[in-house]
């Protein structure tokens, strides 16, 4: 019996210490790339609650239907405005590639135009409708279009994370770094930092609340707050459905201008 007791204990120093050394040889790139390919599911649909929050508390609230798919080789995403008035019909559409050489593809229908317009590259550093996330924050960032620095490791409220600086390697890029928190445990960043060209800290993301939905962890309630305007926008996403074989027709500039 003496025997076995010590085979257990010799047992589990064995897996700790082969834990630790995975730990330590975990760069922040495998870190980042395992945040980026979480499993989502083939397609996911689900409404979004849009809430925009300027500085003297004043609300305005947008209602928005999304759609995703999984293609193979790229993502599409559409967003469908359903309300308020001013904005109804308003549609946008994202194409993001596994391809690292080519940018994502970027559209916006504006019914009062009746016209879609394709988003330059220019332009995906301006504000999408008001809120506090930019064109380029909806669309998905290439794994190395940064570089990747793992700053340290900390527990907050019980819960350890992995603590990674990203710095993009073009230098004309809007953020000059970003500081994301990312849980060890599922790999979701729970809270990122945004620094603007001067290195100051510009806006901050929270991740508020995440669920298992069909066997996936999606993220629920999530807020972009521009610490320098003091403007606030909530994401809450509802009735989350996945992998209910949308079809490709979906995701065309025909369907942002017929609406769903």
């Amino acid at each position: 019996m003496k025997n076995l007791k010590i085979l257990v204990s010799v047992i589990a120093i064995i897996i700790s210490i082969s834990y630790q050394t995975i730990a330590q040889e975990m760069t922040a790139r495998d870190i980042i790339e395992k945040v980026y390919n979480r499993a989502e599911g083939d397609d996911q649909t689900s409404n979004l609650t849009m809430t925009l929050i300027n500085k003297s508390g004043k609300e305005r609230i947008r209602k928005i239907k999304q759609f995703t798919k999984d293609m193979g080789d790229m993502e599409k995403s559409i967003m469908f405005f359903q309300s308020p008035a001013d904005v109804k019909n308003t549609s946008f559409m994202n194409w993001t590639y596994d391809d690292e050489s080519k940018s994502d593809d970027q559209w916006i229908y504006l019914p009062a135009l009746k016209k879609t317009k394709r988003i330059s590259s220019d332009s995906k550093s301006d504000y999408f409708m008001g809120s506090d996330f930019t064109y380029d924050d909806l669309g998905d960032r290439k794994l190395d279009d940064d570089t990747h620095k793992l700053l340290r490791e900390e527990t907050i409220d019980g819960v350890a994370y992995y603590v990674v600086e990203s710095t993009p390697k073009d230098e004309d890029y809007m953020y000059t770094k970003t500081i994301t928190w990312i849980r060890k445990d599922s790999f979701i960043g729970l809270k990122k930092e945004f620094y603007d060209e001067d290195e100051d800290l510009l806006k901050t993301l929270h991740i508020k609340k995440f669920e298992k939905i069909s066997g996936f962890i999606i993220i629920t309630n999530s807020e972009m707050h521009n610490v320098q305007k003091d403007h606030k926008t909530k994401m809450v996403l509802s009735d989350i459905k996945i992998n209910t074989g949308i079809s490709d027709s979906k995701f065309t500039e025909r369907m942002m201008m017929r609406g769903m």
